[in-house]
């Protein structure tokens, strides 16, 4: 078992903040030119640099 310093939490919880997807009023409000997240990420495909 690893202890998580607080640092490493809020990197964390950044990174969780981050990996949601466009919200719809996006997409129309750009006309459909933004329609995905370029830097969305998986929490187990993508990794995060310490």
């Amino acid at each position: 078992m690893t202890i998580r310093t607080l640092v490493l939490k809020k990197k964390l919880a950044r990174a969780m903040k981050r990996a949601w997807p466009v919200p719809a009023w996006v997409m129309v409000k750009t006309k459909g030119a933004v329609r995905f997240h370029a830097k969305r990420r998986h929490w187990r495909r993508g990794r995060i640099k310490p």
